[in-house]
């Protein structure tokens, strides 16, 4: 049923979404879409706690008369425990249920005169554009002074309901906002059966849904879920509980939130984006799945200039960063910590193992990381092969090399790959290759990832298994003779030998071909004698 009920649900609100689209693009619109399913999901909670609290009472939290003595002791006693338990309050005329009933009354006028007589109508939307961005700010406002002031900060200033780009005049904004929360009232989240994340899991198929349509952008914000079970599966290897989990390019958080999926419990998730708007789509979507304030740590900074988490170890760490991208490789941080041992700095052109030496100073003693990389970091010279040969040679961090399809990650169809590394490798004296490269589904323009290529990929991995054309296991001496070049082909041998051609077979069954040939032109030759024509040869 709930598998049922979350499909119908997915395509419900992917339906109200496409309310908006022709409107703006798809960046803008799903800031929009996504906002209001985060408002109703706060205004549900909200709901459903303060409903909890008020049991004994004998009366419900929309019943209460904010403006009555009794009303307002009601109110400011919910708001305090609501602060504390949830992090945030909402009153009950701010109660997303209450704002769209308000934009859509339903007050019917006529067009004219004659349209009375044939029962033509149109729907009055009340004007409530003014009170809802009060209510998206009075969210953040409530938790200014508590604990989780942090993590609603400005989570809702991408939906400027003033923007012409929601229509040209304010009615017109009006029109359209009233209806998309009309039409989502009607949804129902099941906020009640706590034992299933079905919102979460359409709020995760929304986001999914405007990467593949946002082309190049995508990968600011969204990792294929395809890829992000296969690295949330390595670094979970053996584990049933994680202390923490860190993503330093998190993203719409939605990696970190895939880690705890493959676990009983995570006491922490840690992140840092660069992006504002993707920022707050990963506060938003941490909240959205039911990650209490208090267990989550997500940052708005550049990872590598700007690092907020230095402090920590993590028990596991997962990451996508963007490929190859610039980053200012300044002399200065050859005293930082996270690169000053590899005596090199990553290229300013192309910071990917920059992002790996951020990560491994973050790996706990016992911990696992996972990071995708494009191809050419394997390979690469200069002072990423030194920095590579340090990882393996001095350090004996890396403990697997997976090679990915092409053309799986939105917005570029290059070859990628996982690196997987573990500071105590139970298997220290080799590296395991995986070539998965030829594994997969081509869907509409993209290759995926099938449940059998991820199963295969992690069973490989954990077993640590050799496979003719698929896995190998390599000794850091055989590693060391190819100069730390970890190109996958030079381990995994996919090589297929081309069938024995037998030439005298061949060369009777052309000369057959001949005689054939020769008796057609005979044939021809005869038929042409006697139309009495010239033979075309």
């Amino acid at each position: 049923m709930s598998e049922d009920h979350k499909k119908q649900l997915e395509q419900q609100l992917w339906n109200i979404a496409n309310t908006l689209r022709g409107k703006m693009n798809a960046d803008e619109f799903r800031d929009y879409i996504l906002g209001f399913i985060f408002y109703k999901y706060l205004a549900e909670k909200m709901e459903i706690y303060a409903n909890s609290i008020l049991k004994p009472d004998g009366i419900k939290f929309t019943d209460i008369d904010e403006n009555t003595k009794n009303g307002k002791e009601y109110i400011a006693a919910i708001r305090e425990e609501a602060l504390e338990k949830l992090g945030y309050f909402l009153k009950p005329s701010e109660l997303f249920s209450a704002v769209a009933k308000r934009g859509n009354h339903n007050e019917v006028v006529a067009l004219d005169q004659a349209a009375e007589d044939v029962h033509s109508y149109n729907t009055k939307h009340n004007f409530i554009l003014e009170d809802l961005q009060k209510i998206l700010n009075n969210v953040q406002n409530s938790t200014m002074g508590t604990e989780s002031e942090e993590d609603f900060d400005n989570l809702f200033e991408d939906m400027d309901l003033n923007s012409t780009k929601l229509g040209k005049t304010p009615e017109a904004r009006n029109e359209i906002i009233a209806k998309v929360l009309a039409h989502l009232d009607k949804i129902d989240f099941k906020l009640e059966q706590t034992e299933l994340d079905v919102l979460g899991d359409a709020y995760e198929y929304l986001i999914g849904k405007f990467a593949s349509g946002a082309g190049k952008k995508a990968g600011e914000f969204y990792t294929p879920q395809e890829v992000s079970i296969v690295l949330a599966k390595l670094v979970t290897t053996g584990k049933t509980k994680l202390k923490s989990v860190y993503d330093p390019t998190c993203g719409s958080g939605s990696l970190l939130l895939r880690v705890a999926k493959e676990v009983e419990e995570v006491n922490n998730f840690y992140g840092q984006e660069l992006n504002r708007t993707t920022y707050n789509l990963a506060r938003m979507n941490m909240i959205l799945h039911g990650v209490h304030y208090r267990k989550f740590d997500i940052k708005q900074e550049d990872t590598l200039e700007h690092p907020q988490h230095l402090e920590h170890r993590f028990e596991a760490i997962v990451a996508n960063p963007p490929f190859s991208a610039n980053w200012s490789a300044n002399q200065l941080f050859m005293s930082d910590d996270r690169f000053s041992q590899y005596g090199k700095l990553a290229p300013g052109s192309k910071a990917d193992f920059a992002f790996v030496q951020h990560m491994v100073h973050h790996l706990a003693e016992n911990g696992q990381m996972a990071v995708v990389l494009p191809h050419g970091a394997l390979f690469r010279g200069g002072a990423e092969a030194h920095i590579r040969e340090y990882l393996i040679k001095e350090k004996n961090y890396l403990d697997a090399v997976i090679g990915l399809p092409a053309n799986i990650f939105y917005g570029t169809s290059i070859p990628t790959c996982i690196l997987v590394f573990k500071k105590c490798r139970e298997n220290p004296d080799d590296i395991l290759f995986i070539e998965a490269s030829e594994h997969f589904e081509k869907v509409t323009t993209q290759n995926m990832l099938r449940d059998a290529d991820i199963e295969k990929i992690v069973n490989t991995y954990r077993n640590r298994a050799i496979e003719n054309k698929y896995s190998y296991v390599s000794s850091l001496d055989e590693i060391a003779e190819n100069d730390y070049n970890l190109n996958i082909a030079r381990y995994v041998d996919t090589f297929e030998e081309e069938e024995v051609v037998n030439i005298t077979s061949i060369a009777k069954e052309i000369q057959a071909v001949y005689i054939d040939l020769k008796d057609t032109d005979t044939r021809i030759a005869s038929f042409c004698k006697e139309l009495n024509i010239e033979t075309p040869f």
